[in-house]
């Protein structure tokens, strides 16, 4: 009984040293790759809080940790509270920008847009209030009450914000408050600006409420000129606002003849002749219908009479035929510039099919490049990424390239570790190449001189004794392929084919572009290395070890020599060779020599 306990007992130890040497040999594996990689993160468990460094509750039964701290503010509703601050205390408490960027400021065109809204009141207003008689004593103080308001915002804009506009000057940007208040009183804004904000009104008491006395306040047009280009910059389809914008154009000028014969209807007497107003019906309505008979240069108009209704109607011609040219024109240069895209896309594929079928290419190799044409499009809007950022600085395409492939790259495990900009200067040579469904993306037996990255879809391994059976389905964020950059000789052969299964959308990098980046960076260019050794010999199988079947061997290789006969073997040695033994170490010895 007692042997029975020792050796169970010895057994337990045993197994214990075991689980020791493993975890152990594990813990070293780790160390190992953290020295060759430091961007391994460490796999330990982080320390458990011990009972003692546990809060000790207040007396009121609460946690210290769990108390409101003195910042919050909490906001009582009903029955609810809510861990908000007041929208009356954020607003006073709020302080207003001492300098404001004038290109990335949402706020600015925020309030740009109800300066141009102050402003498109006046434009369209005026002329109706001085023509029509829509502005009554009756309603007069609604309209004054509007018209000042509208007074109070240009104001604003004057005092408040464009004293407070950044500005470049010799390469700076200007953020001090006397500059940029100086800045914008010597500009051409300000003259403007002033001149709009002449206090006319003045007149009213002399010739009463006219709306022509507000006739300055249309010349704060910078605002909206200024209104267009921010909102454009933010606008992902800016032509859609260029198109309503020029429609508008056209509504306006047809809104101004329509004022105009009606106050020339006025003039001559309504209903006078046949030409005029006859004062029938919604009289802004029948206006505006004459005005886009007119502009339009439709016809069908009654002939004018009297020598100013002629003079009159002369000037609306010209004035129409030279206000739709222009309207025209701008409208087909806005939907132009909006369609230069498909239009470029029209004329490679045009192109690329006139050259196929000048060559009679086969018509199954016409569908395919039909179809990578249409797919490359509609998925990127372009046939070419790389065309849009050539202009732009070497930063700036960074940046880009940045934003859109780094979270990819950086999870290549043979590029952890590396110097980070070693990666930024990788990620620039990278390059979008569209794979169409069968596709082969490289196969068996070539030489591999790229990296491929899956953007998007799915790429399948074949394998097997046909060579198509799927090994394994590679998805978006995976990588294949990348050995072969550092591969000597010439890039290593590739070990199976890649088949892109459905429309897939890769990262290339080639070989030589990553030659070119690790001449300024060896110390990468070795750790490069040394994980390419190691990802070869892990990959590599033990029959290209050991030699193939058909590789017969001249001297077949020899069983071991158990140990215990070259113990004694050795002894015989030491003892100086005589006997027996001695001599049968003496034969073996020039066995292997012979061998």
């Amino acid at each position: 009984r007692f042997g029975s306990a020792s050796s169970l007992s010895s057994a337990v130890i045993n197994s214990r040293l075991q689980e020791l040497v493993r975890l152990f040999k594990e813990r070293t594996e780790k160390v190992k790759e953290k020295l060759i990689d430091s961007d391994v993160t460490s796999d330990e468990e982080s320390p458990v809080a011990s009972p003692a460094a546990a809060p000790v509750p207040a007396p009121g039964g609460e946690l210290e940790g769990d108390k409101p701290l003195g910042d919050d503010h909490y906001c009582e509703m009903l029955c609810c509270t809510f861990k908000h601050r007041p929208w009356l205390d954020r607003l006073k408490s709020y302080q207003f920008p001492s300098s404001i960027d004038p290109l990335t400021n949402l706020m600015y065109v925020l309030w740009l847009f109800f300066v141009v809204m102050a402003w498109n009141w006046n434009c369209w207003l005026i002329p109706v209030r001085w023509a029509f008689p829509y502005q009554t004593p009756a309603n007069i103080h609604y309209w004054l009450l509007v018209d000042y308001l509208c007074d109070l915002i240009y104001l604003l804009d004057i005092v408040i914000f464009q004293t407070r506009l950044q500005f470049v000057q010799g390469g700076d940007i200007i953020t001090d408050k006397k500059a940029m208040k100086e800045n914008y009183l010597r500009s051409q804004r300000f003259k403007m600006d002033v001149l709009c904000l002449l206090p006319l009104d003045f007149f009213y008491f002399k010739v009463g409420v006219n709306p022509l006395l507000r006739f300055p306040r249309c010349l704060k047009y910078m605002a909206f000129f200024e209104f267009n280009n921010r909102l454009e910059a933010i606008l992902t389809k800016a032509y859609i606002y260029r198109v309503i914008r020029t429609t508008a154009y056209l509504l306006y000028s047809l809104h101004v003849n329509s004022c105009l014969y009606y106050w020339a209807s006025a003039y001559e007497g309504l209903g006078s002749t046949t030409w005029v107003y006859d004062g029938e019906g919604n009289s802004y309505i029948r206006c505006y219908y004459w005005a886009v008979k007119t502009l339009i240069t439709i016809g069908g108009l009654p002939d004018p009479k009297t020598l100013f209704e002629i003079v009159f109607q002369l000037l609306n011609y010209f004035t129409g035929v030279f206000a739709f040219s222009v309207m025209i024109g701008q409208m087909r240069d806005v939907v132009g510039a909006a369609t230069a895209g498909q239009t470029y896309y029209r004329s490679c594929m045009d192109s690329t099919i006139k050259y196929m079928n000048f060559y009679r290419i086969p018509r199954t190799v016409q569908n395919r490049v039909k179809t990578w044409y249409e797919y490359t499009w509609h998925s990127q809007g372009m046939l070419d990424e790389s065309e849009l950022l050539v202009q732009l600085p070497d930063k700036m395409r960074l940046d880009i390239a940045i934003d859109v492939n780094y979270n990819i790259v950086s999870k290549v495990a043979l590029f952890q570790g590396c110097d980070r900009q070693m990666i930024f200067d990788m990620l620039k040579r990278l390059r979008s190449v569209v794979y169409l469904p069968n596709d082969y993306v490289c196969k068996k037996g070539e030489i591999g001189r790229e990296m491929y990255i899956i953007q998007a879809g799915q790429v399948q391994v074949l394998g097997g004794p046909d060579g198509k059976s799927v090994l394994v389905t590679l998805k978006a964020g995976s990588v294949f392929g990348e050995i072969s950059l550092l591969a000597a000789g010439g890039g290593n052969r590739r070990t199976a084919n890649v088949v892109a299964h459905g429309f897939a959308n890769l990262f290339i990098l080639e070989k030589k572009d990553l030659n070119e980046i690790l001449v300024h960076y060896p110390e990468s260019q070795k750790l490069l290395r040394k994980k390419a050794k190691k990802m070869l010999r892990s990959s590599n199988k033990p029959k290209d070890e050991k030699g193939g079947p058909g590789d017969p061997l001249i001297i077949p290789p020899k069983a071991d020599t158990p140990k215990l006969f070259r113990a004694a073997l050795a002894a015989t040695g030491r003892m100086g060779g005589k006997g027996p033994l001695g001599r049968l170490r003496w034969r073996l010895k020039e066995l292997q020599a012979t061998q």
